[in-house]
Formats: structure tokens, sequence, C-alpha cells
């Protein structure tokens, strides 16, 4: 499904980080009314708590730069902390509302108008104030909170798993998200790679952190200050890996969490689901990113663990030419856009659903349940790139794109394959409100792609790509039709039926090996899948059209083969302005009405 990216596994570093467990016991405020008072909704109490009294953070000679993971986390007792996030349309404005669960009845709130810009999380919510040995301030900044950054619990009676979603959507185009810090759990206040690099000289410091004024009326957050002793070590790739006194050795004490039952490594499609070696300062002799203390979650992986701890959510996959502009201005902004795990390029490993035994028998039948509905989001991620050693001196327009589920039904498609034939029978499946299948119909067929960076089994026509002229005609056609299907990206979580915890986050093992005899692919609902076309044959060939505007349209269900609730909403376009002259070509992408991103 996904182009290639062969520089990217050897260029792409990622940064340490400390996995910290926060072993904070916080007692639950509770609350007594006064005699005949009407008893009052249940709100959580919020409190900021610090992990540890010191951490040690690290600068590298080679990219100096320290990110201030200081292992402090927001707490929720009397009940969960839960805001819901979304916009009507792109012409709107992000919204916000605090949702209160008391029972079967549920209240909401609207937080103020202009809080919330965007879906990565609360803007501004930690205050951080940085001082020298000497007592002198050389920092002072204010960082995001994802709520959905959840560290785990910090009682043993709290649930033993979160509702939430594991990560706060990045994908430019998301239209709703749930964030919520469930009962007796913390969320790491760090803002991930939402936030920057500081440059710190190699010394001792004191951190003092606190929930900024607006928050803390907004939520009745109590006035505390954390104090963090911050060690910064300058660290050089070249340099052996320093093992603590007591501790164990090199090779096991930096390779995350791989014993533990439910982790695993990412690393290309090595053994479809087998640990393959984790990826990061590896390949320089310095320490990739531990695994967090938690089992495996959504598109989990030891670079990004999706929302426990410091581990921040995949970012959003694009194209090769903005990773190879990144590399080349420096080496942790690649990190940010890289083909990593929880991204689209097929290394991902993680359960694929597991298909019928055996295909369908009996009169194929599609029945009056409920189904899903395709939809396509704007691309975005849009840049100009050259044909690369495969096709010299010719120019190509490249993007990203995502068709996604809004519900009420997932999408299941299984595909079967009668020995010795090439291709696999596909069908959709239809279930009834209790999950029970009730239904199928045939649905075209599904394809082996044995080529670098794919090997997986695409299911043909779920989409397709067209470059339109001004006059929104057909002009040039994307040769790339044929996907394998994963819950890449959380675009509405707010939809009826949306499943905050899909699992086929994957796109190797979710989609078959070259000897499958059966695949599942899925796309739940609240969830959709992005694709980067990048590659000559996927992304657009502009090399002799003419400057001018022009529009990129995602196409859902192109051929109408899968059922769905909708087929009037399955196209998206895109407005781009083309521009310069061969082999130097420019492209301008205006804000798609209030969202503003290429």
């Amino acid at each position: 499904m996904m182009t290639r990216s062969p520089q990217s596994s050897t260029n792409r570093l990622t940064r340490p980080s400390i996995a910290i467990a926060a072993a904070v016991a916080v007692t639950a405020g509770v609350v007594a009314a006064a005699p005949g008072a009407k008893t009052a909704e249940p709100t959580p109490k919020l409190s900021l708590i610090a992990a540890s009294t010191s951490v040690t953070l690290d600068s590298w000679k080679e990219d100096p730069g320290v990110y201030l993971d200081l292992g402090t986390y927001l707490t929720s007792e009397n009940g969960a902390f839960e805001l819901k996030v979304t916009r009507k349309s792109y012409k709107d404005p992000v919204v916000a509302s605090q949702v209160f669960r008391n029972g079967k009845k549920t209240t909401t709130k609207a937080l103020p108008a202009g809080l919330v810009k965007d879906f990565s999380g609360l803007p501004d919510f930690a205050q951080i104030k940085l001082t020298d040995a000497a007592g002198r301030t050389v920092l002072t900044q204010t960082e995001a909170f994802c709520p959905n950054n959840a560290s785990g619990r910090v009682r043993p009676d709290a649930p033993a798993n979160s509702k939430y979603p594991q990560s706060c959507p990045v994908n430019p185009f998301t239209l709703g998200s749930v964030w919520g810090v469930e009962n007796g759990w913390a969320s790491n206040t760090y803002a991930g790679y939402y936030s920057k690099p500081v440059q710190l000289a190699a010394g001792t410091y004191t951190a003092k952190i606190s929930v900024t004024k607006k928050y803390r009326d907004l939520f009745g957050i109590a006035n505390q200050t954390r104090t963090v002793k911050v060690t910064v070590r300058e660290r050089s790739w070249e340099e052996p890996t320093p093992v603590p006194a007591g501790s164990r050795s090199a090779a096991s004490a930096h390779g995350g969490h791989e014993g533990h039952e439910g982790h695993g490594a990412s690393g290309g499609h090595e053994g479809h689901g087998k640990a393959a070696a984790p990826s990061g300062h590896a390949a320089h002799g310095a320490p990739a990113r531990a695994e967090a203390p938690a089992a495996r979650t959504t598109g989990a992986a030891p670079t990004f663990n999706v929302g426990h701890g410091p581990y921040p959510p995949a970012p959003a996959a694009l194209p090769w030419a903005l990773k190879r502009e990144s590399l080349q201005r420096e080496s942790f902004s690649a990190a940010k856009v890289g083909d990593r795990a929880g991204q689209t390029d097929g290394s991902r490993q993680a359960p694929g659903a597991k298909p019928n035994a055996k295909r369908p028998t009996g009169k194929a039948v599609v029945p009056d349940v409920p189904k899903p509905d395709l939809r396509s989001l704007p691309a975005y991620g849009i840049t100009v790139s050259d044909g690369y050693e495969e096709v010299p001196g010719k120019d190509y327009l490249a993007f990203s794109a995502n068709v996604w589920n809004a519900g009420p039904a997932k999408l299941v498609v299984d595909g079967f394959r009668s020995p010795g034939k090439e291709l696999m029978d596909a069908y959709q499946y239809f279930y009834d409100a209790n999950g029970k299948q009730v239904g199928y119909t045939p649905t075209g067929t599904m394809e082996w792609d044995p080529r670098p960076g794919h090997e997986h089994w695409h299911f043909t026509d779920f989409a397709s790509y067209r470059l339109l002229k001004a006059d929104q005609k057909e002009s040039v056609r994307s040769g790339k039709e044929a996907f394998c299907l994963a819950n890449t990206d959380a675009v509405d979580y707010t939809v009826k039926n949306a499943n905050w915890h899909p699992d086929n986050t994957d796109l190797s093992t979710a989609c078959g090996q070259e000897n499958s005899i059966s695949v599942r692919e899925v796309l739940d609902v609240g969830s959709g899948d992005t694709y980067t076309q990048d590659l000559p044959g996927q992304s657009f060939d502009i090399t002799n059209l003419p400057n001018g505007t022009y529009y990129i349209q995602v196409l859902a269900n192109p051929e109408n083969r899968l059922k769905e609730t909708n087929h009037k909403n399955n196209s998206a376009l895109r407005k781009v302005v083309l521009g310069g002259k061969k082999g130097a070509r420019t492209v301008k992408v205006p804000a798609h009405d209030l969202v503003n991103a290429n």
C-alpha cells in the first residue's frame, strides 16, 4: 500500500526518553454536601504531581537540544476527566466541552470559545521555569497538554484499562476527538513532538512546573508548583552507551521492554509480526527510545508508543520529498515526519484481524443493517518531487490522502485464495446490532504486491486519486487504486459507534503474507487510512503540465463496489497552484477554509 523510503531507515534519529512510572497514590477528594442541599454532579479532582524529584536529560553533540520531559503528570480522581473536541466543518472553528458522567446520566459544559484551536491538546497548559546552579532563570515557557497521553494508573484499585483514545490526532483534517484522563490514572504533561528542543549547556538545573492560571480556574486545579532537579548531560553518537552501576548490560538496558508480554519492536516486514531490532540511535551506538511500561497500544512501538508517558503519538504520514527536506534541515525534524512505527509505510507490527476460516457459502445477501460510510479527506502534505533514480528528469506532485469511515458500522472485507491462484476473491461482511454476521456480498479482488515497502495484500478499487484542471475535469490520474486497509488516523471519534481502540493499526500483519490463504482487512468507525503517494506511478506526473490552478481529488469507493450508507460524500478536493519551470516546478497550497496546512 505504501511507498518505500529506504533512505529513512538508517538516517532517521530518535531522541532518548526516560520511561517514568508514576507510582504516586493520590487520595480522592470528597466534598460533603450540607444537609438538605441538592446533590451536585460529581466533578473530577485534578492534581499535578511529579513522578520523581530528579531527571537526567541528554543533549546530543551532533544535534544539540534538550526535550523537557520532566516527568510531571496530571491525575484525575473522583471521576474521569473527559473533553469532547470537534468542529462542524472546515469552515467552523474547533470547539471543546467537558463531559461529566454520573452513572447513565451525562452532562456537558462548553469550554470558553477559542480556548482550543486544534486537536493536539490544551494549549499553554503547563508553565515551566528553569534556573541554573547559580539561580539565574534560563528558560520560561508553556507547553500544551494532551490528556490522552496516559502513563497509567496511580492507585491499584483504578480501572485496569483507560477507555480513552491513546493519542491526540495529528491529521490536519481531523473532525472530532475525545480526550480523557481515566479515574485513578495520570497523564504526562510533556507535549512530546508538539514541543521543541531547548538549548541547555551540560550541568544541573532546577525546574518548577505548574498549571497555568486559566486552567486552574477552569478545572478547579490547586495552585501547586512541582520542583524537579534536572541534570543535562552531553552525549555523542560515537560514545559507548553508559550503563549505571548495578543495571543490566548495555545491550539490554536500552532495548526497551522486549521481554514483557505484549511488547515488540518495529523494523519493517521482517518476520511479519516477530520482534525486530528497535531503530533510532542504535546504529550510532547510542540508545533507542525505550518502550513505555505498558502493553502495546494502538500504533505502539519502541519509538512511537502512542499515549503512554512521554511517548508521543505517531506523526501524520508525509511524502518522501518532504521527509528528505527535513533530513537536510535537521535530523530531529526528520523524526517527526519519518516512516516509523504507527505510520503508513508498512513497517508496523500489530495483530492482524482474523478472517473467517472459510469463504462464505449460500446465497449472497445485503441485509438491511447499519453499514459503513466511506468519506474522503482533502489531500495534505503536498509537495513537488523529482522522479528519484526510477524516473530521472521528471517532476511529480506528491501528496498524502485519507479515506475514513463515518459509520455507524465498520467496513470488513475478507479475501480468500483458491489454491494456486494469484488473486484472492474479496467479500464484504455485514453484522446486526449484536455483532452477528448476517450477510455478505462479493466485492472484487485482492492482489499481492511484492514490491519493497509493500509486500502485502491490496484490496482493489478502494480509492482513486485524480488531478483535475481548474474546470475540475480530469487531467492526470494516479496509478494507485489498490490498498491494504488499516486504521492509521483517528479522524472523528465523536461519531456514533466510533471505536476508540481499533485493533489493526498495522499494514503488514493486518494485510497478510505472500503465502496467506485468507486475509481480513478492517476500517473501523471513526478511523481513516492515510496513504502517501510520492513515487512515480502513484504521484502525479506534472512535468509537461502548464502552470495554473488544479485540484487534487481523493475519491473513495470509485466503482461503488462497497455497500455504504451514502455514496454522495466520497469525493474531496484540494486546490493547488503549480508554478516554476521544468526541473524546478513549484506548488502553492491555499488554505482549505480554516485549515491552513499544505
